[in-house]
């Protein structure tokens, strides 16, 4: 590790996704590099984010899984969870993911300075910070990749609430829970402590749950959930206030001018992401954020500061980890080499690890309809052999295509494995497949990929019928 003072090409300020990334690549290419964090490597998707989310989904899922034993001649005893030995699991595997991650050792063989848990990082002018550890480092180039963290809710109280983050780090399951906000994140929260064996309400201000997902999608979700027992509360109106009361927290709210109270034992807010740049004094270095904090990047992701570039979750832009991935890239490209290289045009698959599993790629139903003439094909999970097999039967797969040019414009799962599912799609409109070539990829018999090759053959057979009738 290199001492306090020293002078690099680039230093890359986060060592999430996105900073771990823009250093290897800084680093490849040839750049003096220095990667520094406020805590330890992998950032939030390590530590905070979906490896520990994913680790408590799958407790979740094996919950779920003991109790269909009996339909496959198979006794025990009703399974129990041990939350405390289940939170020790969840230490060893963001502890395994942070010490065995490849990109640690690429990292270190590039000679890259690391420099982990240095505390808040703040700009002193454009070309040199300090962090809370006491570092002083400058640099030629920047690349700012801090990520974002829950955004708080403005009302009186919400000293009472708590964050997704302090869900995933409870000492014991509460017995009751609020969930405010029905995006990922609080689908997420209200599906794993649900199987838990908390009493959950899941509250969202808009019309349907999920309101990034296809319209299908979200209603088949928020039926899941009500058939599991959480209590789904859709355009419940406005939050007044949070209090303390003697067995947890009481959320006061009003619709159409009727006052209405509920109550739990925890609070969970999830009503959005906000960039983590408090504490990096930006206006010391030039650059500036937008009216949300997230910070200001042009197509080469350089900010109004040039030298100083931003990738991933910090720009607000797409708040997951590819994209953060391939901003990391792109940046620390332009770190070292200037202004050459521009995001590529990209899918991006997204799902979560929810009860029932859902994700999707590309263009939802009606945005495609708003823009092209299409085909919508869905085939139901209770239809599928594979699904049938394993007695997971809820869910469906649906393709939306052009029409004119049979090319895949999105895809929709919710059901078992869908989140693998939909990696398929991705693949295929990537390589801009049409729906008529992956319908004749050979897939495995019987699999979940399967029910993507299903669908597609489904879809390639409407066409060709209307394509015959319009000939004839």
């Amino acid at each position: 590790m290199t001492n306090s003072g020293a002078r690099f090409d680039v230093i890359i300020i986060g060592a999430g996704p996105a900073g771990v990334v823009a250093a290897l690549r800084a680093g490849d290419l040839g750049a003096r590099t220095a990667l520094i964090s406020r805590g330890e490597f992998g950032g939030m998707a390590a530590n905070d984010g979906p490896v520990p989310v994913r680790t408590l989904a799958h407790a979740a899922r094996l919950l779920r899984d003991a109790r269909q034993l009996g339909q496959y001649g198979i006794t025990i005893n009703e399974p129990s969870l041990d939350y405390d030995r289940l939170l020790v699991r969840v230490r060893e595997v963001t502890r395994d993911v942070r010490t065995c991650s490849s990109w640690r050792e690429q990292i270190k063989s590039l000679g890259v300075s690391v420099y982990e848990c240095a505390g808040d990082v703040q700009f002193v002018d454009s070309h040199t910070i300090e962090s809370g550890s006491g570092l002083r480092l400058e640099a030629k180039s920047f690349v700012i990749c801090t990520g974002g963290s829950s955004r708080r809710l403005d009302v009186p109280g919400f000293e009472f609430t708590n964050t997704h983050s302090d869900a995933w780090s409870l000492s014991s399951v509460p017995s009751s829970m609020l969930v405010i906000g029905g995006g990922a994140t609080g689908a997420q929260v209200a599906s794993v402590f649900n199987a838990f064996g908390s009493r959950v309400q899941l509250f969202h201000r808009g019309p349907r749950i999920l309101p990034t997902e296809d319209e299908d999608i979200s209603a088949a979700v928020a039926s899941a959930f009500r058939s599991a027992g959480i209590e789904v509360q859709e355009n419940f109106g406005e939050i007044e206030s949070f209090e303390k009361t003697p067995n947890g927290v009481r959320m006061n709210y009003c619709k159409d001018g009727v006052r209405y109270q509920a109550e739990a034992s925890l609070a969970v807010v999830a009503i959005g992401w906000q960039a983590n740049t408090a504490a990096l004094r930006l206006q010391a270095a030039g650059v500036e954020t937008d009216s949300k904090g997230f910070i200001v990047v042009d197509e080469y992701l350089r900010t109004t500061s040039p030298h100083i570039l931003a990738a991933g979750d910090v720009t607000g832009r797409l708040l997951l980890v590819p994209p953060a991935i391939q901003d990391g890239f792109v940046a620390a490209t332009n770190a070292v080499r200037g202004p050459m290289t521009t995001l590529p045009e990209a899918v991006n698959p997204i799902g979560s690890f929810t009860d029932p599993e859902y994700a999707q790629v590309g263009m939802t139903e009606s945005q495609a309809r708003a823009t092209h003439d299409v085909l919508a094909s869905t085939i139901h999970f209770d239809t599928t052999t594979r699904t049938i097999i394993d007695g997971r039967t809820f869910g469906f797969c649906k393709l939306v295509v052009d029409r004119a040019t049979h090319k895949l414009l999105g895809c929709h799962v919710v059901g078992e494995r869908a989140v693998e599912i939909t990696q398929l799609a991705a693949i295929a409109m990537t390589a801009g497949m049409r729906v008529d070539e992956v319908a004749r990829v050979p897939l495995s018999f019987p699999t979940y990929a399967g029910i993507f090759g299903r669908v597609a053959a489904s879809v390639t057979r409407h066409l060709n019928q209307q394509e015959t009738w319009q000939a004839n």
